[in-house]
């Protein structure tokens, strides 16, 4: 039986990422028209001996594993409007937060002006150094043309997978983070 995506997706595309001894699915659905993504996740496992956390964020600002390890860009202007885009690990995680995959993945090509613009899916993976399989968080960035007003919308939305004992290691670090960035204000 074949999955059909409706009107509002006409792509799919997906990934393997280990986790534990096992490997968790993840399926990215778009539509070449629009910068909206959705997540739908499955485990090649069956079973899991201790309970898994799955969390998914279309706003990427409300994790706190990118208010931790991640800037975050924000722009917007006559012919970009970018939100949530990642822009770097944070300077003080580099030792801590490790990027464990980088897809880029060119849907179209426009031309204009004699320069070149992609319309793209772009795919980041982010682990926590010694929590290696036990947690991700991944990230999709939509950039999409909208060639009718010469504008590119880039949106991202994430989804973090994690044990509860990597969890509460991610609150840590968290709470950790907001101690040192109230100092560092200072």
């Amino acid at each position: 039986m074949s999955l059909s995506l409706g009107k509002s997706f006409n792509r799919n595309y997906n990934i393997r990422l280990p986790f534990l001894n096992a490997f968790y699915d993840i399926g990215l659905f778009f539509n070449t028209k629009s910068s909206f993504l959705l997540f739908s996740v499955g485990s090649s496992s069956s079973y899991f001996k201790e309970p898994i956390k799955i969390n998914m964020f279309k706003n990427l600002e409300a994790s706190k594993f990118c208010e931790t390890f991640l800037d975050l860009h924000q722009y917007r202007g006559k012919n970009l409007d970018i939100m949530n885009q990642v822009k770097s690990i944070k300077d003080e995680q580099v030792g801590e937060c490790i990027q464990i995959l980088n897809e880029n993945i060119n849907i179209s090509k426009y031309t204009q002006n004699d320069k070149s613009f992609f319309d793209a899916l772009n795919i980041y993976c982010y682990t926590i150094s010694g929590y290696e399989n036990n947690i991700f968080f991944l990230i999709a960035e939509r950039q999409h043309i909208v060639s009718r007003i010469s504008k590119k919308i880039v949106r991202t939305t994430g989804i973090q997978i994690a044990t509860n004992i990597a969890y509460k290691s991610l609150i840590e670090y968290h709470e950790e983070y907001l101690k040192y960035s109230k100092t560092k204000n200072l």
